[in-house]
């Protein structure tokens, strides 16, 4: 793959910032697309910004506020409370079909550039019950773009099935620890690298980083 070209969707969080560390190892061109969907915390943007500037990624941004005409959500709304799912519903962070649309636009985009792959940091391992981070849709929906392109894409799930302490040992290994631990942006409260440690996110961030740290530090003893 070191002589092909590929798409990252790019929030600036942690899983894909790890994603697009790990595509620059496995590709030979790389560039990186955020999408602005009215997001409450319009920080996540600058900080996709700031992080493709460093590594010198040619990045993308797409205007889809549609979306948040149609989606309400904890993360498009600010009378909507962080709330986790009750009784096997979903939480209120969930933004319906949000990746839905981000892996079309993605996809098109890619056909423009001549991008035959992408790569995304959706999980299904630590998750927050989203639907549309689950291996079954990525596969159904690869299929899909494809016939809907009448081209070859291949989307690549790198952290499918690693839970968060995974995630960061294989940050450790691309040399980019330090890095996504200090730069990235995962809290639902918009508060960058550890965050406010009291939404799903950070929580969730942080119980994978302290189980990483002392599976690291027994190694190392």
């Amino acid at each position: 793959m070191k002589k092909q070209k590929a798409i990252v969707v790019f929030s600036g969080g942690q899983d894909s910032t790890t994603c697009l560390f790990w595509a620059l190892q496995q590709f030979g061109e790389v560039e990186a697309v955020t999408f602005d969907y009215g997001q409450k915390h319009r920080l996540e943007i600058d900080c996709a910004k700031n992080i493709t500037q460093q590594l010198g990624v040619k990045h993308h941004i797409l205007d889809i506020s549609l979306l948040n005409q149609l989606a309400a959500s904890a993360l498009t709304r600010e009378d909507i409370d962080i709330e986790e799912g009750q009784d096997g519903g979903l939480p209120s962070t969930f933004v319906p079909g949000r990746n839905l649309l981000f892996f079309s636009f993605a996809g098109v985009l890619a056909s423009q550039v001549g991008a035959k792959h992408i790569v995304t940091g959706v999980c299904e391992t630590d998750f927050s019950g989203y639907p549309d981070c689950r291996d079954q849709f990525v596969k159904s929906f690869n299929v899909t773009l494809n016939l809907a392109m009448d081209e070859p894409f291949v989307l690549h799930t790198p952290l499918m099935w690693l839970d968060k302490a995974q995630a960061w040992a294989l940050a450790d290994e691309l040399d980019a620890f330090d890095f996504v631990r200090e730069q990235t942006l995962t809290c639902y409260n918009g508060i960058m690298a550890d965050g406010c440690g009291e939404c799903p996110a950070c929580k969730l961030r942080q119980n994978g980083l302290q189980s990483y740290l002392a599976t690291k530090a027994g190694q190392e003893a």
